[in-house]
């Protein structure tokens, strides 16, 4: 059997095929990956043809449920086979793991697998704020979880439920810090005041630079790690944030936490030297500096008296070394 084309393969994913090809899908006769007829499969048992919707469920049942799971981890995974492993295969190993982890699921399809989730699935998207934050019937969803903790509970309600009165004037320090222009800044925080916890969950996500810049000092925890979750933060603003003293310790050891983040040497010294990182914090990531940098950190008056003398310590075995 000769492999599909590309363009065949499209034209089955879409429905554009002929009831013969649909049909030789699910006969088996056609050369497939695994994960493509499965794929097609999932696609074909909702064709509007009566035959081949039949025909796909039925061989469906004789597919490998690690087929399936391959399929739904592609990075253009198909809305029809996340419709159907929502409705049919929800209670396989693995299928919902592998719909929470693809960033592109979209969250109509997780609301019905939450149920199925374990702790570790639950866990896992949590994390994800930006689909937590857009879907309050996803919230809801994960809220009725019997595998929900206290803590993941508490932060459901911080995200959708009414909230803490946003601390204005903390906002309006940082917006004056991140935005100079005086219009676009008063415009900015206008559109902050009107905004729900969730919304500037999403803003700090999907929003610019001056967003960002400002809702890491909101009040909000969940708002201020959601910034850190953005796809559009870029090296310098992370550098920036590692230095700033106004933010809270939490945020500070999500940073230095970050294997992404700590790649960036600059982060890393930035954090180092900033005042509130957390002490254990900045111990484990001492060996990183270089010997000018450390040299410099064994003067810095603004940092705990035990990383300054530890920092003393390092530096004299360094040159001991050396000798």
């Amino acid at each position: 059997m000769e492999p599909l084309s590309p363009e065949l393969m499209e034209d089955l994913r879409h429905g554009r095929a002929t009831r013969e090809r649909k049909l030789a899908v699910c006969a088996g006769g056609a050369h497939l990956a695994p994960a493509d007829r499965a794929e097609l499969l999932a696609v074909l048992a909702g064709d509007a043809d009566e035959m081949v919707s039949e025909r796909a469920q039925d061989a469906i049942l004789s597919q490998p449920i690690e087929s399936f799971v391959e399929a739904i981890r592609r990075e253009h995974v198909l809305p029809a086979l996340l419709s159907y492993a929502a409705k049919h295969l929800a209670d396989k190993p693995g299928v919902c793991d592998a719909m929470v982890q693809n960033k592109n699921c979209p969250a109509e399809y997780l609301i019905p697998v939450v149920r199925h989730l374990s702790a570790i699935g639950i866990q896992s998207l949590m994390e994800e704020l930006d689909r937590v934050s857009e879907s309050a019937a996803l919230a809801s969803a994960l809220e009725h979880s019997t595998s929900l903790t206290v803590d993941q509970k508490n932060q459901l309600h911080e995200i959708h439920g009414p909230g803490a009165p946003m601390d204005e004037a903390a906002l309006a320090e940082a917006a004056a810090a991140a935005e100079p222009d005086a219009a676009r800044r008063q415009t900015l925080l206008q559109r902050l005041a009107k905004m729900t916890v969730a919304q500037r969950v999403q803003f700090a996500i999907k929003g610019g630079a001056d967003a960002r810049r400002t809702l890491i000092r909101d009040s909000n925890k969940v708002v201020q790690r959601a910034v850190l979750q953005s796809p559009r933060l870029t090296d310098q603003e992370v550098e920036a944030f590692a230095s700033m003293s106004s933010l809270t310790d939490e945020i500070l050891r999500l940073i230095a936490n970050n294997r992404n983040f700590r790649k960036n040497y600059t982060v890393v010294r930035n954090l180092i030297n900033n005042p509130k990182t957390p002490i254990d914090v900045s111990l484990h990531m001492l060996p990183i500096l270089n010997a000018i940098d450390l040299k410099r950190l064994t003067t810095n008056k603004n940092i705990p008296e035990t990383l300054r003398t530890t920092a003393n310590k390092l530096h004299r075995t360094r040159l001991e070394f050396k000798k």
